[in-house]
């Protein structure tokens, strides 16, 4: 199928697309890598009057990493991001979930801060936007705002951002001291979205003990949400903690559904299995970097 008709604006600055997003209305949509707007728009999922085309607009295409963690532009694309060393030593499960978003073609393209903004819950950068404890920057005509994650998805595919706004970029905390991370997850092809997916991130005491455990899951929920499977195994030795306890504990905090691709009770061992995997790759980076 074609897309519907609509009226395409690509403005020079931030403010001009503010401005053109206002006097369109309710009918407007940001173009930034299309790979998600684009196959809605051509199965007629959506028919937005106007797109408004972001890529003119400077300032948007960077990544900026610091101690305190890793702000990723509106215009920054998968495949930048994945191979930005500087970012993957402040934050790892960036590199790390990037390399499991689509294909090739696709990551050259789409954009990480378009995907966080379509709220898919089949994203994996929804889920390490959450599992890091981030947010993400709006421009409105009213001025520049941030909205935490908690407070950022209200639904699959819907944010709690409405009207003329763009989301300008996302920032994701350092990982922090102590703490190793992993990302699986199990599709039913290489590229294909994900059954389910497990993010972790497991921090370690001064004697080497567990003293932390998040984790967080992609096509489980119908928001992004973050488990704290501490209790499991607190103060455990690292390489000899009882993993498989905290995956047990994972299953009995989700709540998945059946869809076309899969039962939740499926979806609910993946959780336990994913869980269990990650999190021994995760102490055993932690355990790396106390050495």
């Amino acid at each position: 199928m074609k897309p519907a008709p609509f009226r395409y604006a690509d403005p020079g600055t931030l403010e001009e697309a503010i401005a053109v997003l206002s006097s369109e209305g309710a009918g407007a949509k940001v173009l930034a890598g299309g790979q998600s707007l684009l196959p809605l728009l051509s199965m007629r999922l959506a028919a937005p009057t106007t797109l408004v085309d972001i890529n003119r607009v400077p300032g948007l295409d960077t990544v900026e990493a610091t101690g305190d963690g890793v702000t990723v532009g509106a215009l920054v694309r998968h495949n930048a991001l994945l191979h930005d060393a500087a970012a993957a030593r402040v934050q790892p499960l960036l590199a790390r979930a990037t390399a499991n978003v689509a294909h090739p073609a696709i990551r050259n393209r789409g954009t990480t801060v378009g995907s966080i903004a379509h709220a898919d819950p089949s994203g994996e950068m929804t889920s390490v936007l959450a599992l890091t404890d981030g947010h993400v920057t709006v421009a409105t005509p009213s001025g520049v705002s941030t909205v935490e994650w908690r407070d950022f998805f209200v639904g699959p595919l819907e944010t709690s951002v409405h009207g003329p706004a763009v989301v300008t970029s996302a920032f994701f905390p350092a990982l922090p001291d102590r703490s190793g991370t992993a990302f699986a997850e199990v599709a039913r092809r290489k590229g294909d979205y994900a059954v389910c997916g497990a993010g972790v991130v497991v921090t370690l005491d001064a004697d080497r003990r567990v003293a932390a455990v998040r984790a967080s899951y992609v096509s489980v929920g119908l928001t992004p949400e973050v488990h704290d499977l501490t209790d499991a195994v607190v103060g455990q030795p690292a390489d000899s903690a009882d993993w498989a306890a905290a995956g047990a504990l994972a299953r009995t905090l989700v709540d998945p559904d059946t869809d076309i691709h899969a039962s939740a009770d499926y979806r609910r061992l993946l959780v336990g299995v994913l869980t269990e995997r990650t999190l021994v790759a995760a102490a055993a980076e932690a355990l790396g970097g106390t050495e």
